[in-house]
């Protein structure tokens, strides 16, 4: 049986909102308001095979019903083909043939998620660009998905992008891509608003607050241009580390993300 596509179960007109996960048990729980109602959105990154989920899964979806009254809808997200055939296997404890309860996963990965590597693309669907990026994170087209994906949240409303982001940081599994992600997010105004942010400042800087945002984006912007393969001159990288302008840097960190060049970063000035 062929996996569904994203756009073929995704209910229309969709409010999140992010909730404390159950004892660590699950990567991300969204509560889902929708035209046909409330879900929960169990969210799990799968990386290979675990026979235990045989267990674990009905039990959390259980106990996340009668917490909240609501049905709960899980969802699987991999970038293995393999491990995405093994986890669409519905789970069923009872009688043969008399099963007293089945768990069928939602399943997106490769093979049934798109590659959106367009910024139009990822504005027109927001939501599945942030599923490309989760289904197509190791592949040869990783970058331009988050590049896109960084324009598309940048075009709806800044609660429902900072839900995406921190959906998105923590289902990342590569820290490369981790790191990507973390210093194209500094690069939003709302970002900075969001608790993963004060968590991105935390481990890396012990520095005054203002300093530590000054140098966060000093350094992101010269990382975003590296990342991407845009030689960076002594010039450039000079002026930016001295700037001392946080709205300044934060044009700056936003141009790197477009520019072919270097120099692009202080276009009109």
């Amino acid at each position: 049986m062929p996996f569904p596509r994203p756009t073929e179960i995704a209910a229309p007109n969709v409010d999140l909102t992010e909730i404390e996960p159950v004892e660590r048990r699950v990567d991300t729980l969204l509560r889902a308001e929708t035209d046909e109602g409330t879900y929960l959105l169990v969210v799990e990154s799968q990386g290979k095979a675990d026979e235990r989920k045989r267990g674990s899964r009905p039990y959390y979806l259980s106990y996340l019903y009668e917490k909240y009254r609501c049905e709960p809808v899980l969802i699987v997200i991999t970038q293995s083909s393999s491990t995405a055939k093994w986890a669409s296997r519905p789970i069923r404890l009872g009688l043969p043939g008399w099963h007293s309860l089945t768990v069928r996963p939602l399943v997106l990965g490769p093979d049934n998620v798109p590659v959106i590597a367009d910024e139009k693309q990822a504005e027109a669907d927001p939501t599945l660009a942030v599923l490309s990026e989760m289904t197509h994170g190791r592949g040869p087209g990783a970058m331009a998905i988050l590049e896109s994906l960084a324009s598309a949240l940048r075009t709806i409303d800044s609660d429902s992008a900072a839900v995406f982001a921190q959906f998105v940081d923590s289902c990342l599994a590569d820290p490369q891509a981790k790191q990507m992600w973390r210093d194209l997010m500094t690069a939003v105004q709302y970002f900075w608003r969001h608790p993963l942010a004060e968590q991105v400042r935390e481990e890396g800087r012990e520095e005054g607050l203002q300093q530590g945002r000054l140098q966060d984006r000093q350094e992101m912007t010269l990382r975003v241009l590296e990342w991407r393969d845009i030689p960076v001159p002594d010039a450039v990288r000079e002026r930016v580390m001295a700037c001392a302008d946080l709205d300044q840097l934060e044009v700056w960190a936003q141009r790197a993300v477009h520019a072919t060049d270097a120099a692009e970063l202080f276009a009109d000035e």
